[in-house]
């Protein structure tokens, strides 16, 4: 195993060592780099985002209708299910995002009393674009690491994963 650079969750683990030697701070060590990496990769997709004029928020709203498959169209529950957002959230989002024109509210023909979401033809057309960057993107970033060592990081974090996630944290 070759060995790395230290890293700033180091320098916080060296610290609690010398100030609290009788704690074991080891459970710092990867929940640290996890937070930190997560705080650096938002900056990187942030960065593509801004490209396309868009937020994070607005990418995710987007590209969840999207993936959802023709018509590109969802109910607000489910959106912000999804996105596991709230309710009121939502609807300022989706607000937002018709005022836009990237997305419009339709009739549901299942339930007269309810409308749905639906990507418009501007909205389908920015995230075909961007998410095509956002995954050249992220492809750029995890190019850094040896395939073998992505591919044990991904089982990893998956596992860790499965066992954080419960009924209520699943993604549609």
């Amino acid at each position: 195993m070759r060995k790395r650079q230290p890293d700033a969750v180091d320098t916080i683990l060296e610290q609690w060592r010398q100030e609290r030697p009788d704690l074991d701070a080891s459970p710092m060590g990867p929940i640290g780099r996890i937070k930190r990496c997560a705080a650096l990769l938002q900056r990187r997709l942030d960065d593509t985002f801004a490209k396309f004029g868009m937020t994070g928020w607005e990418f995710d709203v987007l590209a969840t209708l999207r993936r959802s498959g023709k018509p590109y169209c969802l109910a607000p529950t489910a959106l912000f299910s999804s996105l596991m957002v709230t309710s009121g959230t939502m609807t300022h989002r989706l607000q937002r995002l018709e005022a836009n024109g990237l997305v419009q509210r339709v009739p549901n023909s299942k339930d007269a009393r309810s409308m749905l979401v639906q990507l418009t033809p501007a909205g389908l057309k920015l995230i075909d674009r961007a998410v095509k960057a956002h995954i050249e993107n992220e492809r750029n970033i995890l190019g850094l690491l040896p395939p073998t060592t992505l591919a044990g990081l991904d089982h990893h974090l998956s596992e860790l994963l499965s066992t954080l996630e419960g009924p209520d944290d699943s993604i549609s």
